[in-house]
């Protein structure tokens, strides 16, 4: 069995090594950065009742392999509409802080509007594996068309094999939370690699994926004087789930 991301001792959180980043070994990755905020989040909340509609997370600095607490701050408490906002401590320093907005499931409207089609493409159980020779995020990979450092359109099915904290099973919205962040990678990167690092990445959801499965497609990429925007349409396999975005700095990688 796969390490989890993060082991709690009741107070801190900490991070195992599969927690590493691709920018500096010693840094966090930022999607377990953003599962963590969610984490604390979804504690406050059922999800069987409200959706988790909108979360977005600021990354201001990388977080390092210090303990870690996390501080949840519900905002409104309505009936329809909870705000939460939650703020990520590492070394006694704020390092990044989500605001999630959570709606109360009801019914569609019987208003009729246009959406675009879903993607017609394999399941993820027909499709060979994708080769992950590094294996850090531990997510089992289905290469649909594309892939991180090539030019061109990218479609590829995730399913995330860790858990988050300890051995908890991971939940719809933790799957889901949990790949948001690579769509910086998937929709900022082309034929020379990944030239952008996320200041920070929004994730929004209409309902929860049924399984483990998720897929992302890029379906934007825009860059000026060093500022990038990727957009991703999240899916599984039985449709269309949500978007993801994120807002990108230029920067070099660090070589291996």
């Amino acid at each position: 069995m796969l390490d989890p991301y993060f082991t709690s001792d009741g107070v801190h959180y900490h991070a195992t090594s599969a927690c590493s980043g691709p920018w500096d070994p010693g840094s966090l990755h930022g999607a377990v950065v953003v599962a963590l905020l969610a984490y604390e989040v979804e504690k406050l909340f059922d999800t069987d009742v409200y959706m988790p509609a909108r979360m977005t997370t600021d990354m201001y600095r990388l977080p390092r392999f210090d303990p870690i607490k996390v501080k949840t701050t519900v905002v409104r408490d309505g009936y329809r509409i909870k705000v939460v906002d939650a703020e990520f401590f590492s070394a006694d320093q704020s390092m990044a802080r989500a605001t999630c907005q959570l709606l109360r499931k009801t019914e569609n409207s019987p208003i009729k509007a246009w959406s675009p089609d879903n993607w017609d493409v394999p399941d993820p159980e027909l499709m060979d594996a994708a080769p992950d020779p590094k294996g850090r995020l531990g997510k089992h990979r289905r290469a649909i068309k594309g892939g991180i450092g090539t030019f061109g359109p990218k479609q590829t099915w995730l399913a995330e094999q860790r858990c988050l904290v300890d051995d908890e099973p991971l939940s719809p919205w933790m799957r889901a939370a949990l790949i948001a962040d690579y769509t910086n990678p998937f929709a900022n990167s082309g034929d020379g690699g990944l030239g952008y690092i996320n200041s920070d990445v929004t994730q929004y959801l209409h309902r929860l994926p049924v399984d483990e499965w998720i897929g992302l497609e890029v379906v934007n990429h825009q860059a000026s004087d060093g500022v990038a925007l990727g957009e991703c349409r999240i899916y599984d396999r039985k449709g269309s789930i949500g978007i993801s975005a994120v807002t990108s700095l230029a920067q070099k990688k660090r070589a291996d």
